[in-house]
């Protein structure tokens, strides 16, 4: 399983961010999603959208925080500083 921590706790405490559709998105918060029995994947919370992955990474798909539009797809890219 993926060490979330590992993985996005650096983005919480740097000035490092997410680029999505060309800005830059603070993370505010992750954790693990699950279908009600097990876990099935994580989301990353930035100001603006929320992100959902599977278990192994995979980014799946992403919602507004505002309207509550949908965007469906792969090929989001994160910022490494």
């Amino acid at each position: 399983m993926i060490n979330l921590d590992a993985r996005y706790e650096s983005y919480l405490h740097t000035d490092k961010c997410f680029t999505i559709n060309g800005a830059c998105e603070k993370v505010v918060a992750y954790g693990w999603t699950d279908d009600g029995l097990v876990i099935d994947g994580y989301y990353v919370l930035t100001n603006e959208h929320k992100l959902f992955y599977n278990t192994e990474g995979q980014f799946l798909y992403m919602e507004s925080r505002k309207g509550g539009r949908v965007v469906y797809g792969t090929g989001l890219e994160n910022q490494r500083s």
